[in-house]
Formats: C-alpha cells, structure tokens, sequence
C-alpha cells in the first residue's frame, strides 16, 4: 500500500510542479543555476564511472571474442553494448547516488527546518520558486552528464583494449561505426532522457514530502536511493521493451 501511496503521491506532486511552473514566466537564471551546480558536483564522478564502465565491457567481450579469433571486432561490440544498455543503466545508477541523494537531503532539509513553509507564507508558491528549477536542471544536466560518461566509456574500453587485449586503436575503432548503428546511438540517449526524468521526479518528490526531523531526512535519502534504483531498472525495461516494438514496427514497414 505504501508504494502504491507513493506512485499515486508523485503523479499529482508532478502535475502540481509542472502546473506551477509552465504556468508562470521561466526564471532562467535560477534553472542555469541548477543546471552549472549539478553538473559541477557530478562530472568528474559520471566521467570516472563511464570510463571504467567501459573498461569493464572491454574485458568481458574480450573474454568471449578471443575465442574465435575475432578480436578485430571487440571495439564494437564493446562500444556497442555499452551505449545500448550497460552504460546508461550503471551510470545512471551513479548519478542517483551522487545527484539524487543531494538533492532529496536538500529539500528535506528546507521541509524540516520549515524554509519552504516561509516561501509560501511570503506569498510565494515553493513549487514554482524552489521545486521547477531543480526538476528542469536536474533533467537536464543528468542527460548531458549521461551522454558524457557514454563517451568517456569509448575512451576507458578503447584503453583497456590496448592494455588488456593488446590490440592497437585503429583495430579497436575500425569496426565501431558498423556495429554501432544510430537506432542504437538513440536507443542509449532515449535512456539517458528516460532515467533522467526518473531521477529528477523521485528525488524532488521524496525531498518535497519530507517529514520528521533529521531522521526523516535520513529516511528520505535512503528512500531514494532505493525507489531511483529500482525506478531506473523498470524505465530500462520499458525503454528497451518500446525500442524492440518500435524497430520490429519499421523494420515491418
């Protein structure tokens, strides 16, 4: 009952958030704000998981391929398996930790120590003031900190390939444009938006509903942490569900 109280609870925390803020002029000062903080605290981390994320891919297909002598196409494939599904899930996975956490201990923070009830009492609306330039930044720099960890995991396979299955760069890209098609470049940044929405709706929605003290701030982070994870992998399968259907759709056509 519980979750179902808090998919019920987010549906109208969103429609009120989105209410408030399409409704009322932009402040896009304050959203680039967000956008410049997120990215700051995020990158290095983002780029440090995608880099190694695809070290990681690297080392696995290398594994397999090596077996049939095929080790010419270990850049694609790694490449490829990394943009389409790997990548965006464990970075994502990163990001909730290191963006959702903060930005939940944040507002409930502002909740318990009742900041957000003195912005409404000066007559303004915190959905519309705090809320709907968060949601916006976060959107949209976790996608771009997303897309740029794909790229950094090119790099860390593309490294890794060389160290661990000692084949040179050119070997490693020669096949990366043949396998890696734009259905699949699209299918990863289609994820990348998908689990940037996740992230943004658990987290301002868990940090905005904040009750009990320091200790419900506490639970708030860990619910989270939980509720984003777990939101991530059933937005993977649903993104990669739609993406099957939408291919079989044109490929039928």
């Amino acid at each position: 009952m519980r979750v179902i109280d808090d998919i019920g609870g987010g549906i109208l925390f969103l429609r009120d958030v989105f209410r408030a803020g399409i409704g009322s002029s932009w402040r896009y000062d304050i959203i680039a704000e967000q956008i410049w903080k997120v990215t700051q605290q995020s990158f290095s981390t983002t780029a440090l998981a995608g880099f190694f994320v695809g070290a990681i891919m690297t080392v696995q297909f290398t594994l397999q391929v090596k077996e049939f002598g095929a080790l010419g196409f270990l850049g694609g494939l790694a490449t490829s398996g990394t943009i389409r599904e790997v990548g965006p899930l464990l970075i994502a996975f990163m990001l909730s930790g290191k963006v959702g956490a903060f930005t939940s201990a944040e507002l409930g923070t502002m909740r318990v120590t009742e900041q957000i009830d003195a912005i409404r009492c000066l007559g303004a609306n915190p959905l519309r003031e705090i809320i709907f330039p968060r949601y916006i930044g976060i959107v949209v720099s976790s996608f771009f900190l997303l897309a740029v960890g794909l790229v950094m995991s090119v790099a860390g396979g593309l490294l890794m390939g060389m160290m661990f299955s000692g084949i040179n760069p050119e070997e490693y890209l020669r096949h990366i444009p043949t396998i890696v098609s734009l259905p699949s470049i699209l299918s990863g940044l289609v994820k990348c938006f998908a689990f940037a929405l996740v992230l943004a709706s658990i987290c301002t929605y868990k940090g905005y509903t904040t009750t009990g003290g320091a200790k419900g701030v506490g639970r708030s982070v860990v619910n989270t942490a939980v509720a984003t994870m777990v939101g991530i992998v059933m937005m993977d399968w649903l993104t990669s569900y739609l993406g099957e259907v939408a291919l079989e759709l044109m490929v039928g056509s």
